[in-house]
């Protein structure tokens, strides 16, 4: 089931947000995101989340992508695509219908190999692929110098009521530890830096995604407090720890990133996601997205299914 709502204008933005020379990229900065969730493998209650999500894809403005939708030979894949020229299937957020589901970020550093793999193919390659989690992540810690630096989580939900077997869900970034990790039941953050790593952006993220998720509310009051989340702009200043990181970036530079909701001419957060999977296998996916690189018009499309076999 699909519900896509109306394009709508947003007021009170600072700025028209048209396609311009980013500071950003022009010094080769690779994209910034932030993903925030609590894994609950066994919750307490039918009405509680095994997983809950909140998810900024920052990026180009003008950097071709698909919308979130289905597909794959059975369309039971749900992602927004990359559509850049050759890096064309690739994604950065995912699920199939199956309870498989992967997220990717950068990891910020000086400079990129032109010749490394594409990272987004690392989502892709999950979603379609018949690994667990764990083992796939294990198949790519040993191609990880292949590629520049990203961090992968993926996982695995069971898809009946009466599971025999609990979700997993793991973790990789081929920045640290050389192999994946089992994560335990708890709130994350994750952005461009390794899992957890204390950036004040992600930690000031994660209050905001902690108290949300606290108060057990109503999925679309759920959803809509998360996108609140999403959309903080306020600055996380002076942060030694993402300016120890970006030291080789000029200084302003670097702290153009320092808020959860990123902005800046050409550049920032383009597409806000929220994944919910309670207790029965339901799944709600929300994607709220930028259209024609314009910080005022948006789009929010509401995908609801069952996890199967």
């Amino acid at each position: 089931m699909q519900i896509t709502a109306t394009p709508s204008k947003q007021t009170g933005a600072v700025s028209s947000g048209r396609v311009g020379d980013s500071p950003l990229t022009a010094k080769g900065v690779s994209s910034m995101c932030i993903l925030l969730f609590k894994f609950d493998p066994r919750p307490a209650t039918k009405n509680a989340y095994r997983l809950i999500l909140a998810a900024n894809r920052d990026e180009v403005y003008n950097r071709p992508a698909k919308v979130a939708d289905f597909w794959g030979d059975s369309g039971d894949i749900l992602s927004g695509l990359d559509m850049e020229e050759g890096k064309k299937g690739g994604t950065w957020l995912g699920i199939s219908k199956k309870g498989k589901l992967a997220a990717l970020t950068n990891y910020l550093e000086p400079s990129s190999n032109a010749d490394a793999l594409g990272r987004g193919s690392l989502v892709s390659n999950f979603l379609m692929d018949n690994l667990d989690c764990f083992s796939y992540l294990k198949k790519i810690s040993a191609e990880g110098h292949l590629y520049n630096g990203f961090n992968l989580l993926a996982a695995d939900f069971k898809t009946t009521i009466a599971r025999t077997k609990e979700d997993t869900m793991c973790y990789y970034g081929n920045r640290g530890v050389e192999v994946p990790t089992f994560l335990k039941p708890g709130i994350y953050g994750l952005s461009n830096s390794l899992l957890e790593t204390p950036w004040k952006k992600l930690q000031h993220g994660k209050q905001l995604f902690t108290a949300v998720v606290n108060q057990n509310l109503p999925s679309e009051s759920l959803v809509q407090q998360l996108l609140n989340v999403l959309n903080n702009q306020e600055p996380q200043l002076p942060d030694p720890a993402i300016e120890e990181q970006g030291k080789d970036f000029i200084h302003p530079i670097v702290n153009k990133y320092a808020a959860v909701c990123v902005r800046s001419p050409g550049y920032g957060t383009r597409t806000n996601t929220i994944i919910l999977i309670d207790a029965t296998g339901q799944v709600s996916f929300t994607e709220r997205t930028m259209l024609e690189s314009d910080i005022n018009q948006w789009k929010t499309s509401t995908f609801t299914f069952t996890l199967h076999e």
